[in-house]
């Protein structure tokens, strides 16, 4: 049953719970950590930061062994989502292709719902911190963030037949994701403040909850399926999950196969860099000289909010006079900027103008996205966007696991070098990008492309 083809309303109440969630788990790890190390509790409701930046202090030296081991830790946690995840993005999207979206969409939701819950009930009773990776590895199974996203998007592939209008339509769906994650920043910091963490997690609970009833019994699905189908218990349905993806590469011309892999391997470096570096901005900020609060954490990640709203309407204006490349290109040159002044930011002005230079960060995303979906033919989104999902997957623990373990390392003596190290490193999408135009590469090619394949495929 559904009565609505949209689909915005579940990536904002997705989003808005998932974001409210990471910074409420993050702070909880490191408050439990920090109990550990000093039999103590943190407390937030002064304004007063309590954390120390004399060098030579016993709690400057503690302070860094609790970042040290929350870092560790969080990136274990992270790794115990790999394998499941990655499994299921891949056969949950290419699922959706003849058998129907909304389970992409349904299973993640279920899988955050019991992962927040499992928060809940460790907080609430003090239970061991290592049951959190027995309910991230059902959550893995479930689907996970990369399977949603990639379950949202190719919902709007489907409902998006005209090539011009996948970058807007895209763009519109990152904006959503951002603007839920910026408010979700507001909203955390206060939370923690006012109710702490046993009833702070009673929120992104509720709304997952809501979310699930909502894919349930109002969105409409995309992809009708008949009863001529094969049944995904079926041998043949079991094989089709996987051969989608195979048969996009395996099919398609010399010139598809290197703009698909160009494109690919530019959107995964760039989301293994960016998120990467801006994932770590909440230890970062815990930590000295900055020795933020909850509630300025909140405000700093709420001025994500600026950056998604500022590349979406970059978007919308470049799209008018620019190629698809060169809006890769400005959205890597502001991640490069933002992320290199983070390195060297010691006060509490200079880490919120970060966001400045970074406010067209969020380009490339959606316009590679957009990039990719051209290319290929309609009867293909299902297995390109799976294929996404499942590298996206990998790439994004992958991600958090690496930064993770070097700022872990590297605290210590230089705290902002993974920033510097994710701001050099993005001259290689850059590059791909670049690269991809030398061999030729023109967005008419896209329609062309797609045109004579169709027609190959009705002469065979």
């Amino acid at each position: 049953m559904g009565l609505l083809y949209l689909v915005e309303p579940v990536m904002a109440i997705y989003c808005f719970a998932s974001f409210v969630s990471y910074p409420l788990m993050q702070q909880y790890i490191y408050q439990r950590v920090w109990t550990e190390e000093f039999n103590s509790t943190i407390f937030y409701d002064d304004n007063i930061s309590h954390c120390g930046t004399n060098e030579s202090d016993t709690n400057y030296i503690h302070q860094k062994e609790v970042q040290q081991r929350a870092s560790i830790f969080y990136t274990t946690l992270d790794l115990s989502l790999v394998i499941p995840s990655l499994l299921m993005a891949l056969i949950l999207v290419s699922y959706g292709d003849h058998h129907g979206r909304k389970a992409s969409l349904l299973l993640p939701s279920i899988g955050a719902l019991l992962s927040i819950l499992s928060f809940f009930s460790i907080s609430f009773f003090e239970l061991p911190l290592e049951i959190l990776y027995v309910s991230n590895v059902i959550s893995g199974f479930l689907g996970g963030l990369a399977t949603f996203i990639g379950g949202c998007f190719s919902y709007i592939a489907d409902l998006t037949k005209e090539a011009q209008k996948k970058n807007i339509r895209i763009a519109r769906l990152d904006m959503v994701l951002g603007v839920s994650s910026g408010v979700a920043g507001i909203v955390s910091g206060y939370i923690i403040r006012e109710l702490g963490f046993k009833l702070s997690f009673a929120l992104p609970a509720f709304l997952h909850l809501l979310n699930i009833l909502y894919i349930l019994f109002i969105l409409e699905e995309t992809v009708k399926r008949t009863e001529f189908q094969e049944t995904v218990l079926s041998k043949e349905g079991f094989k089709e999950l996987f051969l989608g993806v195979f048969r996009l590469f395996k099919h398609a011309s010399y010139k598809k196969r290197v703009a698909i892999n160009l494109l690919l391997f530019a959107f995964m470096s760039y989301l293994f860099l960016y998120f990467g570096a801006t994932a770590l901005f909440t230890l970062y900020e815990l930590d000295s000289p900055l020795c933020w609060d909850p509630v300025l954490i909140g405000w700093g990640s709420a001025l994500s909010t600026f950056c998604f709203s500022a590349s979406f309407l970059g978007i919308v204006v470049f799209s008018r006079c620019l190629k698809d490349a060169y809006i890769v290109f400005i959205g890597i040159a502001s991640s490069m900027a933002g992320i290199a002044m983070a390195a060297f930011s010691t006060t509490t002005v200079v880490m919120m103008l970060v966001r400045l230079p970074l406010m067209f960060s969020a380009m490339p995303l959606p316009i590679l996205r957009s990039m990719m979906s051209k290319v290929v033919l309609e009867s293909e989104q299902g297995a390109l966007f799976a294929c996404i999902a499942c590298l996206e997957s990998l790439i994004g623990n992958l991600t958090f696991a690496v930064f993770n373990s070097i700022y872990g390392a590297t605290v210590h003596w230089f705290p902002g070098f993974c920033f510097l190290l994710a701001a050099a490193l993005s001259v290689i999408p850059f590059g791909a990008v670049w690269l991809l135009l030398c061999i030729g590469y023109e967005e008419r090619d896209h329609v062309l492309l797609i045109n004579e394949e169709s027609s190959s495929e009705v002469e065979s």
